[in-house]
């Protein structure tokens, strides 16, 4: 399948992001390509857990594709946000566990992605932040509901608001992260994790997912609320300079309109 590789590990299924070229960088085509494995999955006896990566070393996802985003209005943007959101919503909603094995860069949606797996193993050089902000737009995948109830309000401000990414260490001490390996070993470790996770109950893992999840009975509102933000700053002009500028690579000159 284009922008994605998988590979079946007993029953486990390793789904790797390839495009390295772009820093796995989360694209129309990569979205589409996740959305149609995991409808290929709910009915699939031979997978019982899946393992998301991005290919090589340096990134699990450097963020959305900034040249696509360039081009987004007002509903355009909205319904981008609302795709990226019921994608990744069919990730964590899946009934059978999965777990994000980050090396390198998890930024922006990337970051937005590795929060929607049920579990988080980083690399010790990984590195995870939202530097939405200083592009003149927000997180719109989901991040801005996901984040708080992660690990607080107040952090999940300053990690938004500030836009500085944090490394492994920092992500696994708040909460972020479940755990920390040396550089190379998350996609094993993931692999060993899941297969202690596999011996159990698959009918009881399922149902325990499903509890865990009811007990934040407003995320279709907040989700709405987030796309819908996320539309009106893509109508502004500070949103169109922030895009420009990230494709320069030169400091936005945003003028609050």
């Amino acid at each position: 399948m284009d922008f994605i590789n998988t590979s079946l590990e007993d029953k486990t299924l390793v789904v790797s992001i390839d495009r390295p070229e772009k820093h796995n960088a989360l694209n129309d085509g990569v979205l589409d390509a996740l959305r149609d494995t995991f409808l290929d999955l709910q009915d699939n006896e031979k997978v019982s857990g899946i393992i998301i990566t991005g290919k090589g070393t340096t990134s699990f996802a450097a963020g959305a594709d900034i040249h696509e985003m360039s081009e987004y209005k007002l509903k355009s943007g909205e319904r981008a946000s609302q795709k990226g959101q019921g994608i990744f919503s069919m990730i964590e909603m899946t009934g059978k566990p999965v777990i994000a094995a980050v090396e390198g860069y998890a930024l922006g949606g990337g970051c937005e992605l590795a929060m929607a797996c049920h579990l988080r193993v980083a690399g010790r050089s990984a590195s995870f932040g939202f530097p939405e902000l200083g592009l003149g737009m927000i997180p719109a995948y989901g991040g801005t509901q996901r984040l708080p109830r992660m690990i607080g309000k107040g952090r999940a401000l300053e990690l938004i608001l500030d836009g500085s990414p944090i490394d492994a260490q920092k992500a696994l001490d708040i909460g972020l992260v479940n755990r920390v390996v040396e550089d190379g070993k998350a996609v094993e470790e993931s692999l060993k994790w899941m297969n202690k996770i596999l011996i159990k109950g698959p009918v009881a893992i399922k149902r325990a997912i499903q509890a865990v999840h009811s007990a934040f009975p407003n995320r279709a509102h907040g989700f709405h609320e987030e796309a819908r933000l996320f539309g009106i700053v893509c109508g502004t002009d500070d949103y169109k300079e922030g895009a420009r500028a990230f494709i320069e690579k030169r400091k936005p000159g945003f003028k609050n309109k």
